[in-house]
């Protein structure tokens, strides 16, 4: 097999391992991953098959669906000591969710993407399902992709432009020109809004948290409804996430 066809099988299998990800813990079907990875469903399923065989993907006999296999769990226990951050982060996003009464998260930056690792529920009743661990968002989609998004260098969110399109997947709210004006809004409050820009009704306010080497690698946001997030609460919930994720950047720093 020719090099780039060996990396064009690599990249499938990344694309299928992270859509099976997103669909923790209820799984997916064949063709919602294949949709999801944009492969057609035969070479989905041969890829899937061969992912189970090595104990990376299991299958439900009864219906069919894929999750997640054992093996991930042990590779990823095995990187837990370099990237897992949750243990310094639970008492924080459990303070946000207490505080604020909205549900809070800790989404850690991938490539171009930000998966949610961490996830507390609020006390408010009504609450925005946006957010579930394991989802992704592009750069500049969620509240937390788009406070990371904003706090990289400019040369990064240049090239960043060059290689994703977001308007045509996201709509024509998520074209280069605004999503340019959401990242200046957000270098200027220092957190990122997004005003139910996913789903109707549904806000988010994020914050950078940084690594030891002052990159924008995590964000801490707060989700709810469109009646919680109104224009006057702007400022105390983003004061109270930039102090939080302050605290957290320590920590990593430590």
């Amino acid at each position: 097999m020719a090099q780039e066809q060996k990396s064009a099988v690599v990249a499938r299998v990344g694309a299928l391992l992270r859509a099976v990800g997103a669909c923790e813990p209820r799984g997916a079907s064949t063709t919602e991953l294949g949709r999801a990875a944009g492969l057609a469903r035969p070479t989905a399923h041969r890829l899937l098959t061969a992912l189970v065989a090595e104990g990376l993907i299991d299958r439900d006999a009864q219906t069919g669906r894929w999750s997640l296999g054992p093996e991930l769990y042990l590779l990823g226990a095995g990187a837990a000591n370099r990237y897992d951050i949750i243990d310094q982060a639970r008492d924080i996003v459990t303070r946000l969710a207490r505080e604020t009464g909205e549900s809070a998260y800790l989404s850690a930056r991938r490539g171009d993407e930000t998966v949610c690792l961490l996830s507390e529920e609020g006390s408010f009743p009504l609450r925005s399902h946006v957010l579930h661990i394991g989802i992704r968002f592009p750069l500049g989609v969620a509240s937390a992709g788009l406070a990371i998004l904003s706090h990289l260098p400019t040369r990064d969110v240049d090239d960043y432009f060059t290689r994703v399109d977001l308007e045509s997947r996201w709509g024509a709210s998520h074209s280069e020109a605004l999503v340019r004006a959401r990242i200046t809004a957000t270098r200027t409050t220092g957190y990122a809004v997004n005003p139910a820009l996913i789903v109707e009704g549904s806000w988010g306010i994020g914050a950078a948290v940084f690594d030891q080497g002052g990159r924008p690698s995590w964000a801490l946001s707060l989700t709810g409804v469109e009646t919680r997030f109104k224009a006057q609460r702007h400022h105390e919930l983003g004061t109270l996430l930039l102090e939080q994720a302050h605290l957290l950047s320590g920590r990593l720093r430590a």
